[in-house]
């Protein structure tokens, strides 16, 4: 209940459409009621016409004990008044009344579940929406422990789950239930005696069936796991195809796959043969107490004679009339157990804490124009220090390149910087603000990044270099001209206009390389990250790069993270790196002079 109570909050902007729903469903419950009533005067002029039509006298109501009795004559009076004697009229108005309630009762139905559809759809845009907005916003960090697959399973499968589990719970919130206690409240003024004896049994059937779904959310959890990871698996196998192939793991992957779906095959087969077990165990239980019923009524009829014939058919149907709403009911606590599952796996997402949410008081940085300070930072992605104790300057308008083995925390710096991370201990500020006391937007805003492996997107050229900004095409031009882009986009079939596919997977690296440059030229940030950008390419799409990113760092500040230290030989300090510290630093010329560990890093690469 308390997930459920989680997940309804979201229906509070659609409750115009709940209270139609619970108008229409009122209506609904009470001419599913009277469509049983109302044949219990057919059932009379078929069996007993003299006693149906010879009600003269309007009939006076004697109280709520006789209330049956009244309502019986009360139509026979109307039907007398109408039809006289004519027993083919008097059918007629009886049949005509019958398919008037089952007319409208249908009619009310529809607009109950019109209704809640909207309902039902809008809870289900707007927890879709936030599980989004929750992903784009929470940490990296959080993501490097979880499997995209499974995160891909929640906000699809998941939240449809929720839909057919919990939602569908508000279907019959009010319409089974009310069903039920019109349908009693009929079957009590027809007959105490036979309605009590009917409802000892009730309490038994109702019990039996509860037995069946305890285990339900635990297998239900079961399924929805094993499905997030055979969708990781899959999500995988397509990003790593080349690799797969060319290291022949296709056979390895493949069973890897198939021993995920037999698990999924075990889970499911468990879950839903649990879940279908519901229906026909209901039904049985409902049908053992009809047949206790035929026996019981069938003697008030034929032996005590306490009840009339026509009455006990009728008396018949409605407690037939419960059976259907008690077996939706019986089905909905089976689908609230699933949907429980479900709602625990999206709620873990809704209400994990962001550790890098932005500061009540945080300030917006609307410039710079000092420095970047790295004063006395340490950082750990798990136990070992990536980086100890580290200080760095870099004053606004010059470049500043870190060079070192792989894992010497040059990258990580470029992760704190941007706020991927936050540092353990220490602080970096820019212009003297720390970058925790400054909003994540703004900060980023000062901020452009080029990495090694161009990020683009199933999208034209033009808006991978727009980006979401209102910009006009002679701007998006210029970047790509500055990016060394535009000669080859004029070559493609539609210029800027050209899909590039599934991760710019229709252009070569160093044109990706070029278009992402392009869009951090667009930005147009005081501050600019390169993070191995020319790293993965061959020599003749580096010199068009580096020509590229040369252009963009004029007259700005730039951080520049270097494998090849061709690159970044005119930089204006260069940090050279080891296990998170700095070991040198200075001009290119300075470092070769002093013949250490940069000269030997730039030996060694020669040598190459």
């Amino acid at each position: 209940m308390n997930y459920f109570t989680k997940i309804i909050k979201y229906a509070k902007p659609y409750k115009k459409y709940g209270f139609l729903n619970i108008f229409f469903n009122i209506l609904y419950a009470l001419f599913s009621t009277l469509s049983f009533l109302v044949l219990m005067p057919l059932l009379q002029v078929i069996f007993n016409p003299e006693k149906a039509i010879k009600v003269t006298e309007k009939p006076v109501y004697k109280g709520i004990g006789k209330a049956m009795d009244f309502f019986k004559e009360y139509l026979g009076y109307t039907i007398h008044q109408v039809a006289g004697e004519d027993k083919s009229k008097a059918l007629m108005i009886v049949i005509g009344l019958v398919i008037f309630t089952f007319f409208f009762k249908n009619i009310f139905n529809y607009l109950a579940m019109y209704f809640i559809t909207f309902l039902r759809n809008g809870v289900l845009k707007d927890i879709r929406n936030d599980l989004y907005k929750k992903i784009v916003q929470l940490p990296i960090s959080y993501f490097s422990e979880k499997r995209k697959g499974d995160i891909m399973s929640r906000i699809g499968t998941d939240v449809l789950e929720i839909q057919h589990s919990f939602l569908s719970v508000l279907e019959m919130v009010v319409r089974e239930p009310l069903t039920i206690i019109f349908t009693i409240v009929a079957m009590l003024l027809i007959s105490v005696k036979l309605t009590v004896f009917v409802f000892v049994f009730i309490p038994i059937s109702g019990f039996l069936i509860s037995l069946i779904g305890k285990s339900l959310k635990r297998k239900s959890d079961k399924v929805q796991r094993e499905q997030g990871f055979f969708l990781s698996l899959i999500e995988e196998t397509l990003g790593g195809l080349k690799i797969i192939k060319a290291f022949n793991a296709e056979n390895t992957f493949t069973s890897k796959f198939k021993d995920s779906t037999s698990r999924f095959f075990r889970y499911s087969n468990s879950l839903l043969n649990r879940t279908n077990m519901a229906s026909p165990a209901s039904e049985f239980l409902g049908i053992s107490v009809i047949a206790v019923l035929l026996y019981y009524g069938g003697r008030l009829v034929l032996i005590e004679h306490s009840l009339d014939g026509e009455d006990f058919i009728a008396y018949m149907g409605l407690a037939y009339n419960i059976l259907t709403p008690a077996k939706a009911i019986s089905k909905a606590s089976y689908r609230v157990k699933k949907g429980n599952a479900a709602a625990e796996r999206v709620l873990e997402i809704l209400e994990t804490k962001n550790p890098l949410e932005d500061l009540p008081n945080a300030k917006k940085l609307t410039s710079f124009v000092e420095k970047i300070q790295f004063d006395n930072i340490s950082f750990k992605y798990e136990d070992d220090l990536v980086l100890k104790d580290f200080n760095l300057e870099v004053p606004k308008g010059k470049t500043v390149a870190l060079v070192g083995q792989s894992g010497s925390g040059k990258s990580t710096l470029a992760n704190l910087i941007t706020r991927f991370y936050d540092v353990n201990e220490g602080t970096i500020t820019i212009d003297g603000y720390n970058i925790k006391e400054i909003t994540k937007e703004s900060l980023r805003n000062q901020l452009g990044i080029v990495t090694q492996d161009a990020v683009l997107f199933h999208d034209t050229i033009a808006n991978n270099i727009a980006f979401g900004k209102e910009v006009s095409k002679e701007d998006i031009i210029a970047a790509a001209k500055i990016a060394n882009a535009h000669d080859f986009i004029m070559e493609l079939p539609k210029g800027y206009e050209t899909n590039i596919g599934d991760s710019g997977n229709k252009l070569s690296g160093g044109q990706k390389q070029r278009i992402s440059i392009a869009r951090a030229v667009l930005k147009n940030p005081p501050i600019m990250i390169l993070d191995e950008a020319t790293s993965a390419l061959d020599t003749e799409s580096e010199k068009l790069v580096q020509d590229a990113l040369e252009k963009m760092m004029q007259n700005r500040t730039s951080i520049v993270i270097a494998h090849r230290l061709s690159t970044i030989q005119k930089a204006d300090k260069i940090v050279v790196m080891q296990k998170g510290k700095i070991v040198e630093q200075g001009t290119h010329k300075e470092l070769i002079a002093k013949k250490g560990t940069y000269y030997n890093l730039v030996n060694m690469q020669n040598l190459d």
